[in-house]
This record gives C-alpha cells, structure tokens and sequence, in this order.
C-alpha cells in the first residue's frame, strides 16, 4: 500500500473476512502477528491486534527519526517500508473482518478498526520528518535491478507524500486529514449498506421455465407452492440469463439495481463532496485530478482523451450488435420494438444459441466447481511453472476456505485462500487482494480469492456457467501478480502496489486462456459421466462468446464515463438518476428501465473513485499481451516465461509502462483492442487470424 492510497483502492474488485470454523476447532491458538483470523476471535481481541501492528509501526518510525548523520537506505527507508508493512498488514486484516466476518459484532468492530488503520496511515501520509527524512536518502547510482528498484520506491513514495499533501500548512494538513477519515468511514458505510442489502423475490414454478434443473431442484416450494431466490449471484445470473418469465427478469433486475437505496444515495453525495474538499484543499480542480495525477494515465484530459479514442473505436461494432439482436427478438416476438435491460442478457443467451447453435446451459455439466479449481491451478501451475500444495491443517476463517502454499521448485514462495461460495455476511461479489505483503527473504505473500460462486453445499455439484469460469481466470490472474511480484527487497512495491489503472492487466489477460481447447479439456469433464468437454462444442462457445464484445466495451465506457463524471463535476450540484440515464442512453442500445437505481450499488465508485477506467485501458494492455503467446502452445511455449519475468514478477518496482515495454518491445496499440472485438472464431476453435500481431 502507498502511503497515499487507502487499502480501499486495493479492491477493485478486491478483496476481505473472518469466521470462526477452523480457528474455533484448533485450541486455542495463539495470536499471529499476521493473521488476525488466528486467536483474535472476539471484537475486544481484534481491537488489541490492531494495536500491537500500530504500535509496532510506531516503533519503525520512532527508530527512522533517530537517526543521527547521514541518511541511507538501510537506516531511513528500512524503518519506513517495515512500518508501511505493519501499516498493511493490520489493514488488509481489518478489512477482511469488515467483508466477511459471520457476526455482525465482527464486522462492526472490524470497520471501527479499519477507520483506525487508515487514520494512522493518514498520520504517515502527512508526517513532514518522515517525508524530509526519506528526501535526505541520496538515490542509489547502481545498476543492478535492486538499485534501480529501490530508486524507483524512494521516488514514487515521495511523489505520494507530495500529492497528500506534506507540504502545506499545519492547518491544511489538519484538514487533509479529517476528510480523509472521513472518506475512509463513508466509503466503508457505503459497501456495508450493499453487502447488508439482500433481496427476496417470489417466484411461481412456472416462472422458473427455462431455468437448469441443479438451479430448480436447489429452491425448494413453500407451502404456497411458490419460490424465494435472492439478489445473491448464484440465484440472479441463471434468472437473467435463462429464465422465459420477462416478468421474473424484470423484478429480479430492479431488485438487484435497488441494493442499498436510497440509503447509499446520502453516503455517496457526502462522500463526492469529501472527495471534491480534499482535491481544493490540495490544489486540484476537481478530485479526478487528482486521482490520476500517479496513474498511467496521467490526467483526467487524458483520460478523456482515451475514453474516446475507445469509444471510436468500439461504437460502431456494439451497433451493429444490437441491431442483429433486435432484429433476431423481433423475428421471435412480433411487434417487439426494443430490448429492455432486463431482457438483454436472456435475448443474448437466445441469439447465441440460434445463430451459433450453442446453448449457455450445455457447457455447465462440463463445469463442476471443484473441476474448474483443479483446473485453474494446473493451467497456472503450467504457465507460471508453479506448483500448489494443498494445506489442509491450515487454520482459516470458515470451513470452507481452501488453503494451498505455491511452490517456485521446491521453495515456498506464497500461499493463497479460497473464499468461493455465498454465506450469510458474506461480501456479495468477485474479487481478490493482499492478505499479508511480500518482503525477500523476511515475509511470504499471501493472497485470496472472495467469489460467490455456487457450490460449497452437500450434494450440490456447483455447476458453473462459462462467464464464472472466466470470472475465476480473471480473480486468479490477481493472485498470481500479488504471489509472483511480491517477492521483492520491498513490502510496497508488490504486484497490487503497481499503478492502480496497470492493476486489471494482467488479471484480463488470464481471462484469454479460458479459450483454448487445449486448457480446458484436461479439466472440463461431465460431473457425471467423466467425458471431456467435445472440441466442437468449445468452438462454438467461443464464436458466440465473441458476439457482444463491442458491446462489452461500451458497457464499460458507460461505467468509466459515470465514475469520471460524478468526480469531475461540483458535487452538490449531481443529480445520480439523471446522469447515469443520460450516461447508459449515450453508450447503451437496450433501454432503461426506471425505477433502478443501479449507482447506489456500484460500490467501484469507492474503490477505484474516477478511476473505473482502469478496466478499459487494462483491456487494451491485456489482449495485446495474449496476442503475443502461440495459439498452438499458450502453456508451456518460451512467451509464458518471458510473461512471468517481465511483466509479474517486477511487481511494483518499475513504472507500468515500462512493464509493458519490456514485454511488447513497445507502448500498447489499441489495434488489439478493435481486432479482440471483431475476431472470427474457426471451426478450428482458433482465431481467424492472429489478434493484435
């Protein structure tokens, strides 16, 4: 974590939890420096964890300011990354408490400590000895890769300082600060409300018509003979996608998009408005400004710049795909004038299965939870030259966590938690983060993955659907850059210390492999019959997985457009319904369906702030990136490696754009942008012609 970045911007789509299953088996163990989850099992227990971290970086801090002399490397900026260290550690613990704790008295005190946590690294953001003292460190003058890392750290740590803030007055710094702890507590408000907010919906037998059977036969019939699903993902992908009922899609739809309003409608306004005091405060005009200034990017005219060089790009394609898919509906439903967003992923899943003679449902007995985690870790254990070792004493959160140690050989150099499946309390989405940072030859990284796939129930095989599967790739690809790139002189320079807008790169590129045969069909067997998933049956996912990707983009452009705007504009003056009705009509074909309210929900906007972006440029990035592996041999041909040593294992300690340099021989080209969107599938299951190239 930097010292300007909360630990909130690491979960993008990442991250946190607790429960008491194994810790409560073990007797009584005893506290862990590392792990909160380990003895710190009631509130009073957390609190006084935290406090031993906080007290531990204070140590680091007081040794940093009494140095007397020459400032070095090893007597100022030591102290400083140990005490970032300590600083992480409690926060990528409080917050997976805060995410995913069972009691809600758990999930209370670890957002009281997570407000904490971030105070103190306000503290340090703001601490003018410390910033002074890191400034007397003469930049090291080597060569070698741990020379030119350490100067890249010193660098970046004090352009972090400077954007916080260390500079100004006593007063204004006072101010950073209490709007920070106030961001910090808003932001958490915020993701609670959403996690908090589970809807019901009743739903008749026959509305359940098109539905899989493991989907049905999982919901069982009240005494009325009607059924209960919830605004869990396991329960609201299958109806958007294959139920026949309109009138279920549309009910499910404003329930989901109604999550946490009009609550969160308060919290994000006072949230902008922080936002937007704290960039004046800074000197920003507006806190896109701001947020950008350390990006990739660089500013937000440049991101505005991008967003329509994509837009360009990618609207005429995403046009020419509704208007087939209007065209097919229309055939299929007379009179029919245009698709409401409720029913344009079950349109979709229909066109795909006419035009392309693939049915979603077809490929899910291929995909039982459990094959597809095997799966994923031999395709990553092959491509990386890995090796996963399950450990099944470890003690986790909750039963069922799955905990594995990636071995490099036969050294350990990480391990990784599973979180999978849905529980009460449980974050509702997909993500992945730190667990603990990485420090050569001191600290192992640790990672995790939190999904709500289905599965994790007796008797329940978990089916997943092909876009899960591609979900998994995608969280998965997160780890490897946090386990690989975390193996540095440096606790803040892992792979989730990277810029935040190079963050989805490498996880976006993971996703590319779902697409060969040749990855899938060591794992993708029938749960029942053990037969490999047919050739032709995968060549034809991918013709129809291919169809909508311009659209795909658009969608994003949607988000990134709204993300930018709520930050770029006064923050009193935002009108949340309007803008994202004018946002969704300007890049969307289907039509808006009033009375969602999807913005109070998007919980994005605390992680990434203006930065949604990220998705977009990351894209580009990514498929340039895959077009560079054989399609012929993507695991175990010389580009795998040269991935893994250019682009994951640097972790954080080059600038993003010189990582992608490094790997391309070039800056990226949105040329594999607009080829990805228009690639032709063969019968071959290939692409027509090679992406990017």
């Amino acid at each position: 974590m930097n010292i300007r970045q909360s630990f909130l911007l690491l979960a993008p789509s990442f991250l946190w939890p607790l429960a008491f299953g194994s810790a409560q088996a073990q007797a009584s163990p005893k506290p862990d420096p590392l792990h909160a989850w380990v003895g710190a099992t009631t509130p009073a227990a957390l609190t006084a964890w935290i406090g031993d971290r906080l007290a531990a970086e204070q140590k680091d801090l007081d040794a940093l300011m009494a140095v007397k002399g020459t400032r070095t490397v090893e007597n100022t900026v030591r102290p400083f990354d140990d005490a970032q260290n300590e600083l992480a550690v409690a926060g990528d613990q409080a917050y997976l408490l805060y995410s995913l704790a069972d009691g809600a008295d758990m999930r209370d005190k670890a957002q009281a400590e997570l407000n904490r946590v971030s105070s103190a690294t306000t503290d340090l953001s703001l601490n003018q000895g410390v910033y002074r003292a890191l400034a007397a460190v003469p930049l090291p003058t080597g060569a070698s890769k741990d020379d030119l890392a350490t100067k890249h750290y010193i660098e970046r740590s004090l352009l972090e300082y400077r954007l916080s803030g260390v500079d100004k007055d006593d007063a204004t710094r006072a101010k950073v600060h209490a709007l920070q702890d106030k961001i910090t507590e808003l932001s958490l408000n915020f993701g609670r409300n959403v996690a908090n907010d589970v809807k019901k919906i009743p739903a008749t037998r026959q509305e359940l018509d098109g539905l899989p059977a493991d989907y049905i036969a999982r919901h069982k019939a009240g005494a009325d003979g009607s059924y209960t699903l919830t605004t869990d993902s396991p329960d609201m992908s299958p109806v958007e996608d294959f139920s026949t009922s309109p009138d279920l899609r549309r009910r499910m739809f404003i329930a989901y998009h109604t999550r946490a309003y009009p609550t969160n409608e308060e919290v994000l306004k006072n949230l902008l408005g922080a936002r937007e005091d704290l960039a004046h405060t800074l000197g920003y005009t507006t806190y896109a400004d701001l947020a950008t200034a350390d990006q990739m990017i660089g500013s937000a005219s440049d991101l505005k710049t991008f967003l329509d060089q994509v837009d360009a790009a990618t609207k005429e394609t995403s046009a020419r795909e509704y208007k087939q898919l209007l065209d097919f509906a229309q055939k299929r439903q007379p009179g029919l004038t245009e698709i409401s967003d409720s029913d344009s992923r079950y349109w979709a899943e229909q066109y795909r299965k006419s035009t392309y003679d693939f049915d979603a449902q077809s490929v899910r007995p291929y995909f039982p939870y459990a094959q597809v985690e095997a799966g994923i870790l031999a395709t990553a254990s092959k491509l990386f030259h890995l090796t996963f070792q399950r450990v099944p004493g470890a003690i986790v959160w909750d039963k069922s966590v799955t905990t594995y140690d990636v071995l490099d050989g036969s050294k350990r150099i990480g391990r990784i938690y599973l979180d999978m499946h849905p529980r009460e309390g449980k974050d509702k989405w997909f993500s992945s983060g730190p667990v603990v940072p990485g420090i050569r030859g001191r600290q192992m990284p640790e990672g995790m993955l939190i999904c709500n796939f289905s599965g994790g129930i007796p008797g329940d095989p978990g089916l997943m659907e092909y876009d899960e599967v591609v979900t998994f790739f995608h969280e998965f690809g997160h780890l490897m850059h946090h386990i690989l790139g975390s193996q540095n002189e440096w606790s803040q320079q892992g792979g989730f210390n990277v810029e935040g807008d190079f963050v989805e790169a490498p996880s976006q590129m993971l996703e590319e492999m779902f697409r060969s045969y040749a990855v899938l069909a060591p794992f993708a067997k029938d749960y029942k019959t053990g037969a490999t998933i047919p050739e032709a049956l995968v060549a034809k996912m991918n013709a129809a997985g291919a169809y909508g990707r311009g659209s795909w983009v658009q969608a994003q452009l949607f988000y990134s457009t709204f993300s930018l705007q709520v930050h770029d504009q006064p923050a009193a003056q935002l009108k949340f319904d309007d803008l994202w009705h004018a946002d969704h009509d300007r890049f969307l074909h289907t039509a808006y369906i009033p009375g969602e309210h999807d913005f109070a929900s998007f919980t994005h906007l605390t992680g990434y702030a203006s930065n949604y972006y990220t998705y977009v440029l990351d894209k580009v990035i990514a498929v340039d990136f895959f077009s560079q592996f054989d399609p012929r041999d993507l695991l175990s041909g010389a580009t795998a490696m040269r991935y893994r040593r250019t682009v994951l294992e640097p972790g954080a300690t080059e600038p993003a754009a010189q990582l992608v340099k490094d790997f391309l021989g070039r800056p990226q080209s949105i040329d594999a942008l607009k080829a990805w969107i228009n690639v032709q599938f063969t019968a071959g299951n290939q692409p027509a012609a090679k992406e990017g190239k």
